[in-house]
């Protein structure tokens, strides 16, 4: 039984506190990238040139986030959790002061660098879900991750709530003689002068949002400083395990980096591609982009309070062909239409996929190494992952200023289609899957 005194006894020192001390950790970070999330296609568009590349600062977002997801990984396992979460925290609050500052400058260019700090951030972010791991004992595992990532519901309302609330404050802000002394002394004299500008509207846009985000992190090293990690001895080994490739061409570990990269890959495409299709071909506001990203939200976290239970009830593979249906069912309903109707079901239904498919991900990857493999593991996996989910996310510019939002979501359905297959693979081919995912290899034949 889960809650009888074996388990009880057996938990890790203060597990239930460290689970709920990193969802909090969690949702502070997607309060962050929740507020990215709403505003950096719409800082693109505003910024760049060439209205293509609206979602580059993104696509570059995940390339520096695949980057750094093994250097990361490294420094984790050398220093331990904590300094890498730190590390990570400092690198978003610069990224979101050099974003501010460029978006007074009015610099593409300086945006790309800020995007770069926010990759850092993004993968050490991106980590808290293997940390659940880690502060949980093994039979808690898919219940720890999935609370942990669920943590991240509060950011369904908080992030597009702060984008809302400093979209357009920037020129009230540079009407303060200090603030714009401040603005002035770090991006360039006339900052304030051309507020009054007739013609901008409004003014310096999200560039207040971005002064607000560079706070967050801050707030989110004080609270993962109260976590309590494994000691660093503990996780020493006399060895590194199997060479990294072994571990890797496991079918398990393919599926579990297949899954992850459709999961992120489907979410990224549609939700980038969302706020421009709204205001530029649809013709919808800013606030509607802004309630669509916050129900989006909505429905990649709020799944995380029973997806680690229904892993537990129906099967982890089960839970993975869940999220892959839902997210052609989202597919499919963005190519119906584009009413806030149809905007608000297909993000709803691709956020969830999403969480199905990303904690499912997690949980089957946590099976595929030993303990001395786990940081290689890990850190392969994310470089893997985010990689792709970059291609996916400039593509998203590309495709929606060439193509239009319903070839947009028709594209996805084949890329749907064949981790589905890959997933049934795992399911029925007998020995294929961890012991007890899958069909039991078949006993040797009695010679």
């Amino acid at each position: 039984m889960a809650d009888s005194p074996e388990a009880t006894e057996t938990s890790k020192p203060g597990m239930k506190k460290n689970v709920a001390l990193l969802a909090m950790c969690q949702a502070l970070f997607n309060s962050s990238t929740g507020v990215v999330l709403s505003v950096s296609a719409l800082v693109g568009l505003a910024l760049a040139s060439n209205k293509s590349l609206a979602t580059l600062p993104q696509a570059l977002q995940w390339e520096a986030t695949a980057a750094f997801s093994i250097p990361l990984a490294m420094i984790m396992r050398r220093f331990g959790r904590r300094t890498g979460f730190i590390f990570g925290a400092l690198m978003g609050s610069l990224g979101a002061i050099i974003a501010a500052a460029a978006i007074f400058r009015g610099s593409f260019e300086l945006y790309l660098v800020a995007i770069i700090f926010f990759g850092a951030y993004t993968i050490s972010g991106q980590t808290y879900r293997f940390a659940a791991a880690d502060v949980a004992d093994e039979k808690w595992h898919g219940i720890a991750i999935s609370l942990v990532i669920g943590g991240g519901v509060l950011a369904a309302f908080v992030g597009p709530e702060i984008s809302k609330w400093t979209h357009d404050v920037s020129s009230l802000w540079l009407g303060n003689e200090t603030f714009a002394k401040a603005i002035e002394l770090i991006c360039g004299p006339g900052i304030a002068a051309a507020a009054t500008v007739p013609g901008q509207n409004p003014p310096y846009q999200f560039g207040g949002t971005f002064i607000v985000l560079a706070f967050l992190p801050i707030l989110l090293i004080f609270m993962v400083s109260l976590v309590g990690f494994p000691k660093k001895e503990e996780q020493k080994f006399e060895n590194s395990g199997r060479p990294l490739g072994e571990v890797i061409r496991q079918p398990g570990y393919v599926v579990a980096v297949l899954c992850a990269v459709i999961g992120w890959g489907v979410m990224v495409l549609m939700m980038a591609a969302t706020p421009l299709a709204m205001v530029k071909e649809y013709g919808h506001t800013f606030v509607d982009t802004a309630f669509i990203a916050q129900w989006h939200m909505f429905g990649m976290f709020a799944p995380s309070f029973f997806t680690g239970s229904l892993i537990k009830k129906c099967g982890l593979l089960n839970v993975l062909l869940a999220g892959l249906v839902l997210s052609s069912t989202a597919a499919l309903i963005g190519m119906s239409g584009g009413t806030i109707q149809h905007f608000w079901f297909a993000n709803i239904c691709v956020g969830c996929g999403w969480n199905f498919l990303f904690v499912g991900a997690t949980h089957l990857l946590t099976k595929m190494y030993r303990p001395e493999e786990k940081a290689k593991a890990q850190g392969m996996n994310d470089f893997m992952v985010f990689q792709s989910v970059a291609a996916f996310s400039l593509s998203a510019g590309l495709l929606q200023n060439n193509v239009g939002w319903t070839t947009v979501c028709m594209l996805l359905l084949p890329c749907v289609a064949i981790v589905f297959v890959a997933v049934l693979y795992l399911k029925f081919v007998p020995g294929a899957a961890p012991p007890g995912l899958g069909r039991p290899a078949r006993p040797a034949a009695a010679e």
